[in-house]
């Protein structure tokens, strides 16, 4: 689902690594003067064969690439000490959109498309991908013993919320995020759970709450009641100017869920605690164990309402090219949804905030991802699109282990952005054929890194809505460059364990 602030400790299931296996080099073998491989090599190998590049800019199609010294990635520079250039990475697809360092030979203006012509990626190359792919592929039986027991925790939870607490007796679970939408990457060890309290409409069928914007960013809004609710329930958690108070009912549900834990504690083995409070994230964590699983859950609570979508939306979800108009029409007339979310902009922090979330939209376009409705069916023609979106939050998963404080700010929901806009801009199933995994992929990491170079990535669905703070330059700098690295070095970063 939508970027929640931190997580609870991941969870682990044996000591299974997502990197894969390298083979050495044969001694003695003859190595290919046109690849630079070793001869005779299958394409089982998955270490990177060929010299280490910088992140300079790639040689001119139509002349063969000078050689330079093995080269080390520089060492990582804090994200205060000033942005710099960002280098260039070497563009393996004729469509990536990777701005070049200035002064190179290749260099290519900021927006610009790298020229077309240069040699295609290697095969090879497109087969480690496809072997990182597999590695990050949850096992069934995981899966199935995971969800089980989460659910059977959130029942037991959810019913006692709906006891203790009249507003919430209409409370529902609705599963959103990485799992359900099935990108989920390495282990089944981190669940998203919404608890949606539907708002009943009026007599007449109008809405019965008030949407005034909190800020210029159309995403966060204050919630009212038009008038005064006839619910009793609903008045505890309204503040004297009748906003509806995110802290006070995210308060009320935590406190139900931290009494009811203690009676779920050492039934069959099943040990449950709530982690501690995180400042400005919306989620209540339960960390659920029962050995050898350990498993983290967001809760996360929603309001749903059947209103209209705020004008801030109007140019968003640009999908017409994509899935049609139809289906874009079709997800407007859905129900809006508000997350308690604390809005950091504002000059005063009261808590009274409420954010607007599409994860039930998002889950929809991932899961029926195709141009054609038969895309990635059992008889129908397979795209790589979800391969692409885990090899890419894997990538930003595994860079953000190896420099945790220059890349704190970032979270799985960037990319996933960036993954979408992508899948807009390359519309047709035959521009994610399966085959070119390594192509697409290098498509979308040309256009993350466009956007972290620019420090601007835009809400899929709030077109006015940056998602990368203009403050943060530096940051996105240092993670483009550290993209860019990988990308001229066959991601190395694949391949380590942190």
């Amino acid at each position: 689902m939508d970027a929640a602030g931190g997580r609870g400790a991941r969870a682990r299931r044996g000591t299974r690594s997502t990197a894969p296996r390298s083979r050495g080099r044969e001694k003695g073998a003859a190595r290919s003067p046109s690849r630079g491989r070793v001869a005779g090599e299958g394409s089982s190998t998955i270490a990177t064969l060929r010299t280490p590049r910088t992140d300079g800019a790639p040689a001119r199609g139509g002349r063969s690439a000078r050689r330079a010294p093995a080269a080390r990635e520089p060492p990582a520079r804090g994200a205060a000490g000033g942005a710099e250039a960002p280098p260039a990475r070497r563009s393996r697809a004729p469509a990536a959109r990777v701005p070049a360092a200035p002064g190179s030979d290749a260099a290519v203006p900021d927006g610009a498309v790298a020229a077309a012509g240069r040699r295609p990626p290697p095969a090879a190359d497109a087969l480690r991908l496809r072997e990182v792919l597999s590695r990050l592929s949850l096992l069934r039986e995981d899966v199935s013993e995971a969800s089980t027991l989460v659910n059977e925790v959130v029942r037991q939870l959810v019913q006692a919320i709906r006891d203790k607490e009249s507003c919430f007796s209409s409370m529902k679970q609705q599963n959103a995020g990485s799992y359900y939408e099935r990108v989920k990457i390495s282990e089944p060890n981190e669940f998203d759970i919404m608890l949606v309290i539907p708002i009943k409409p009026n007599a007449n069928g109008s809405t019965r709450l008030q949407l005034d914007e909190s800020d210029d960013t159309g995403a966060f809004y204050y919630v009212s009641f038009k008038r005064s609710p006839m619910e009793r329930g609903w008045l505890k958690f309204l503040e004297e100017d009748g906003k509806l108070s995110a802290s006070k009912m995210i308060q009320a549900l935590r406190d139900i869920i931290k009494q009811e834990v203690r009676n779920i504690r050492n039934i069959r083995g099943i040990e449950v605690t709530v982690a501690r409070k995180k400042a400005g994230s919306p989620a209540i964590t339960l960390q659920i164990k029962k050995p050898p699983l350990e498993i983290s859950v967001d809760i996360i609570l929603t309001l749903k309402s059947k209103h209209s979508w705020p004008p801030s939306t109007q140019a968003g979800l640009k999908i017409e090219q994509w899935l049609g108009t139809k289906k874009r029409r079709d997800f407007r007339f859905k129900s809006i949804y508000l997350v308690a979310k604390q809005n950091k902009r504002e000059k005063v922090l009261t808590g009274n905030t409420w954010r607007l979330s599409f994860s039930h939209i998002e889950k929809d376009m991932i899961k029926n991802h195709g141009n054609s409705k038969t895309c990635c069916e059992s008889n129908g023609p397979k795209c790589c699109r979800k391969g692409c979106l885990k090899l890419l939050k894997f990538l930003l998963e595994q860079l953000k282990r190896k420099y945790p404080k220059e890349l704190e700010k970032f979270c799985s929901y960037h990319v996933k952005t960036a993954f979408l806009h992508s899948c807009v801009m390359w519309p047709n199933d035959t521009d994610w054929y399966l085959g070119n995994l390594d192509h697409s992929f290098q498509q979308c990491l040309g256009f993350f890194v466009d956007c972290l170079q620019k420090s601007q990535l835009t809400h899929f669905f709030i077109p006015q809505y940056n998602l990368l703070s203009q403050e943060d330059k530096a940051r996105h700098h240092f993670l483009s460059r550290k993209i860019s690295y990988e990308l001229n070095n066959g991601f190395p970063v694949f391949h380590e364990n942190y």
